[in-house]
């Protein structure tokens, strides 16, 4: 074999085709696998990206519900306690979103979990409005249904992001 390699003359138009073919699929295989990692890669990065942003989201929830319950309740026309409690909901899901945006790859469940919490946080506050309707100020009718939407949304991204392919990280 080493023999015919070194002789040109013995190259017949079928082994050249098999090594160009070689080398070419050789090619688009790598341009494939690099194309699927990045994706894998903008993918992750992605998703942390939503967990850190609904963190931080939350954390703003909390802030308020800790140091402005009472006035932010009567703008809104809700309990204070109401408030309150939202942003105690809101930091036990920050510190779950953070824990899942720090890990090397988030951990599919917890991001499923994290995206079932603000399914359960829209249905929660749609039974605020609904509860509370004749009390509450136009403001805070269109700020919770508004938060809502924008819940349901990071759910949405987090639910999809969550089942993504994860086997080849970079």
């Amino acid at each position: 074999m080493h023999d015919r390699l070194l002789c040109p003359e013995s190259y017949t138009s079928a082994f050249l085709f098999s090594i160009t073919s070689g080398v070419i699929d050789a090619i688009h295989f790598r341009v494939q696998f690099e194309e699927v990692e990045r994706r894998t890669h903008m993918s992750i990065l992605n998703l942390k990206n939503i967990l850190v942003a609904d963190a931080i989201t939350c954390g703003g929830v909390f802030a308020i519900g800790l140091f402005a319950a009472a006035p932010v309740g009567a703008l809104l026309g809700l309990p204070a306690n109401i408030v309150a409690i939202g942003g105690w909901i809101c930091l036990a899901a920050a510190l779950l979103m953070i824990v899942a945006a720090r890990q090397a790859v988030p951990n599919p469940a917890l991001v499923k979990l994290i995206a079932i919490g603000n399914l359960g946080w829209v249905a929660a506050s749609f039974a605020v409005v609904a509860t509370f309707a004749a009390q509450m100020t136009g403001l805070g009718i269109a700020v919770v249904v508004a938060q809502a939407f924008g819940v349901l949304g990071f759910a949405i991204l987090e639910w999809k992001d969550a089942g993504a392919p994860r086997s080849l990280v970079v």
